[in-house]
């Protein structure tokens, strides 16, 4: 699994902003692959990574950041974030020397949740987000699902029916797309590898980052917010269930997500009517990570009970935004991904923004089939764009792809990475 990820798209689009920029950034969940590459990067360059995760090489650095700065290039820092005064001594070594390929630093944490970290490389840094693998990679199947969705929308529809069931569907999602967890023989080891990851970033990124309080509440609110993925963020429900206050809950919850365990993904107001809703929604960002938070097993997901339908409903959702927000990162012309709702009932999942200002809309159903009102959502989000509007995919657990009306699509849901 380990030589795998050298062949990850990120790896490519890395190498490249290496040549192009000052300081690049790798940042993203731990466990996701960016020491591999970094060490990558590096030996590809001749040089050593500098591994700020051991504390004797953190106390040496500690001891003389400039030194260690002032390296040959490009100077690799792997987990950065456990010597801030790095940053300081980057800047100073840029206003002598600024070319591109400099510095590459990995990191667990988001820069801008570091204290004073944006002010002191603003502008000279690029940030790159390596996430859990995507389905194609894990498949080895460079997936175009974005690009035909803008540029060729009845490709999609003309590529022939599934062959992906509902068994499988879940299978994926329950697995999510971190590594190690990928490659966990049983179900049981990786629900152990899950317990581990989400243990450890707790204990050790979260409280890196800031001094908790009420530690003990966290477990308690990720497991509440995960309760909560793809639908509307309620941090006073949440904090309301664990005993804690709004601002406390509020803070914590802006924690989770710079330790990337939670995205939120915020509501798309470039429409004018005052019908839309601003709250955002938020997602876990891996659905197998989901999956063990709330206890779903394929045995739970597969019943055809109201609750199980509907767990199913909002943990593949999030699987399928965390897959096209995979590959969003792999593109420079994506402006951002949002989501749609308006306060009388009308909803749209994902839409997606090119900087060219084109919109696609995407709506996940967790059916075998799609009623006429399945499609509400992306029909009104297409008359309040207009031609600015490219197409509405609704993917589904269904086997046909089909046009329903104008600019409206359905697809099956594995067209997301065989495409």
């Amino acid at each position: 699994m380990q030589d795998a990820q050298l062949g990850r798209r990120m790896a490519d689009i890395a190498a490249t902003r290496l040549t192009e920029e000052q300081v690049l950034l790798i940042e993203g969940p731990r466990s996701v692959g960016k020491s591999t590459l970094l060490r990558h990067l590096a030996t590809q360059a001749g040089v050593e990574v500098i591994d700020l995760d051991d504390l004797d090489t953190r106390e040496a650095v500690s001891r003389d950041f400039r030194l260690f700065a002032a390296g040959d290039p490009p100077v690799c820092f792997d987990e950065y974030q456990k010597v801030p005064l790095v940053l300081d001594a980057i800047k100073a070594e840029l206003n002598h020397a600024g070319r591109p390929g400099r510095f590459v630093l990995a990191g667990s944490t988001r820069f801008d949740a570091l204290p004073t970290a944006a002010q002191s490389l603003t502008g000279r840094l690029h940030r790159l987000t390596l996430r859990p693998f995507s389905q194609g990679e894990l498949d080895r199947h460079e997936e175009h699902f974005l690009p035909m969705a803008f540029e060729t929308p009845k490709s999609l529809v003309e590529l022939g029916p599934s062959r992906v069931g509902r068994d499988e569907v879940i299978r994926r999602v329950i697995t999510g797309g971190f590594p190690l967890a990928v490659e966990r023989p049983t179900t049981a080891a990786r629900n152990r590898w899950f317990d581990d990851y989400v243990r450890l970033t707790l204990e050790r990124d979260v409280r890196d980052l800031s001094r908790v309080r009420q530690a003990a509440a966290l477990p308690q609110l990720l497991e509440r917010l995960a309760g909560q993925t793809a639908q509307v963020l309620n941090v006073s429900a949440a904090a309301a269930s664990v005993g804690l206050d709004d601002r406390t809950a509020d803070g914590y919850t802006k924690l989770l997500e710079a330790v990337f365990l939670l995205q939120r993904i915020p509501a798309w107001a470039r429409t004018t009517s005052a019908r839309s809703a601003l709250r955002p929604k938020v997602h876990l960002v891996d659905s197998g990570v989901a999956a063990r938070l709330l206890r779903l097993t394929p045995e739970k997901l597969g019943q055809r009970s109201a609750v199980a339908l509907q767990q199913f409903g909002h943990l593949l959702e999030t699987f399928a935004v965390m897959e096209v927000a995979k590959q969003a990162s792999w593109r420079d012309d994506i402006d951002g991904l949002h989501h749609w709702r308006t306060h009388d009932g009308l909803e749209v999942d994902l839409a997606v923004e090119r900087d060219d200002g084109t919109v696609i809309g995407i709506e996940i159903k967790a059916g075998g089939r799609l009623p006429g009102d399945d499609f509400r959502g992306l029909r009104a989000l297409r008359d309040q764009i207009g031609e600015q509007f490219v197409a509405g995919y609704a993917l589904y657990l269904g086997e046909h792809a089909y046009t329903y009306e104008d600019r409206l699509h359905a697809l099956p849901l594995d067209r997301l990475w065989t495409a």
